[in-house]
């Protein structure tokens, strides 16, 4: 009985061994799925045009479907601090609200010195995945000697004055501002375009004019958008309160009916990736 008693113990002892020698032989470690993290795509840009100058894009494709692109020009001159001082709107959040009310994706053509003045608003449009804020300069000098009236900037500034207009997005907040370029009051020669090479921007011009610039009968600019638009189309309007105050109304009006004929609302970097 002892000597069976001493075998169990044993046998016993040997299982346990073998138990604890199994656990502590390493198992083979399988490798944590790794997570595939994709990089954004870069904006969609146009190809430098004859002589390597800056690309210039107008319009989108007329056969590509019924989209057209809803554009807004913040505007503020680099002299104009003192009016915004003393009370004069630059901005119109009333136009931003109706856009998200009515989710129509828009791109805003803002410069520098609109962003520095209004940097919470800036910042949030950069954020905001409703829209695109793109380049308009940053003193909203004028490229050419003679665009209605405007100041005007010297050639050999003109590349640092877009080059500050992104310094100041960034500096506001604004996390990805397009390389989209358009020219204050759209003047622009071959010395410009030149000028603007290096900084490998996309100039943005528009086909259909909303007239909503210091406009007062905000129906005579909805009829205009209307008849105007077509397939692909870039509209050229502002989102300043004190130079353009028809806009929002024309907008609310202007968006239900070109949704009725079909037409869909996209951003200026769809238009050119299209």
């Amino acid at each position: 009985m002892v000597i069976t008693l001493v075998r169990r113990v044993t046998a016993a002892c040997v299982l346990s061994a073998a138990l604890a020698a199994c656990a502590a032989t390493p198992q083979p470690v399988r490798p944590a799925p790794s997570a595939t993290t994709t990089a954004p795509s870069a904006p969609p840009t146009l190809a430098p045009g004859p002589g390597g100058l800056t690309p210039v894009f107008k319009n989108g494709s007329r056969t590509h479907g019924r989209t057209v692109a809803l554009t807004f020009d913040a505007d503020m001159t680099a002299d104009q601090g003192a009016r915004a001082a003393a009370g004069e709107h630059f901005d119109n959040p009333g136009l931003i609200a109706a856009l998200r009310a009515l989710k129509v994706p828009a791109t805003v053509f803002m410069t520098g010195r609109w962003a520095e003045q209004y940097p919470e608003q800036a910042r949030s449009l950069g954020r905001d995945p409703l829209f695109e804020v793109a380049n308009h300069s940053y003193s909203h000098y004028a490229f050419t000697d003679d665009c209605y009236g405007l100041p005007t900037v010297s050639g050999d500034r003109m590349r640092a004055d877009v080059e500050r207009a992104y310094a100041a997005f960034r500096r506001a907040g604004v996390p990805d501002a397009r390389p989209y370029f358009r020219f204050p009051g759209g003047c622009y020669d071959r010395r410009a375009l030149k000028a603007l090479t290096p900084v490998g921007v996309t100039a943005v011009q528009w086909d259909v004019v909303s007239g909503d610039a210091f406009a007062t009968d905000a129906e005579a600019v909805t009829r205009q958008v209307l008849e105007g638009v077509r397939p692909g189309s870039v509209v050229v309007m502002h989102c300043t309160r004190s130079a353009a105050p028809t806009t929002e109304r024309v907008v609310r009006t202007v968006v239900p009916q070109l949704r009725e004929r079909g037409f869909r609302f996209v951003k200026v970097s769809e238009l050119i990736g299209s």
